[in-house]
């Protein structure tokens, strides 16, 4: 999945916050969905103009965007 054919960033769109391209829905607001428990068919039905491809690609930044950095926070 490349992930960036789904998500792009724009000064001007929510203060350059990473979004899913065409929308204003940000990563940020998607996972969050996610991580109150949405499921994925919930998120697409609300959310008519997102694809199941810019899902994955959600997935797929927020796996490279904690790739390589320190989890803050976290004990062994």
């Amino acid at each position: 999945m490349e992930w960036r054919e789904h998500i792009t960033s724009n000064k001007e769109i929510l203060g350059g916050k990473p979004i899913i391209k065409g929308t204003r829905l940000s990563v940020e607001f998607l996972l969050g969905l996610f991580a109150t428990g949405w499921s994925e068919e919930k998120v697409l039905k609300n959310y008519p103009t997102l694809k199941k491809n810019d899902i994955l690609a959600l997935f797929a930044y927020a796996q490279d965007s904690v790739k390589d950095d320190l989890l803050i926070g976290l004990k062994p």
